[in-house]
């Protein structure tokens, strides 16, 4: 299983290899079969990546000022 220190690292290699998939697919050169593997394996690497999205909006912070100090402060949703 992944480290949760390596979702971005992994992140980065999902959405590598799905923009690799892509091209491949719009190239029109695989055969039905090649396509559907390939059409798999992009659904498989859209949800990692959404996961990883995730897991990172609820690492983010936003750095404010107060009474002329900075300080840190969870990024609140718009519903908020």
């Amino acid at each position: 299983m992944a480290k949760k220190s390596s979702t971005s690292p992994n992140f980065e290699a999902a959405l590598a290899e799905l923009e690799k998939i892509v091209e491949k697919m719009e190239s029109g050169e695989q055969s039905l079969e090649e396509s559907l593997k390939s059409f798999q394996r992009g659904i498989e690497l859209t949800r990692a990546c959404q996961q990883g999205l995730r897991e990172a909006e609820q690492r983010v912070e936003k750095l404010v000022q107060k009474n002329g100090e900075f300080a840190i402060e969870p990024l609140r949703n718009k519903d908020e």
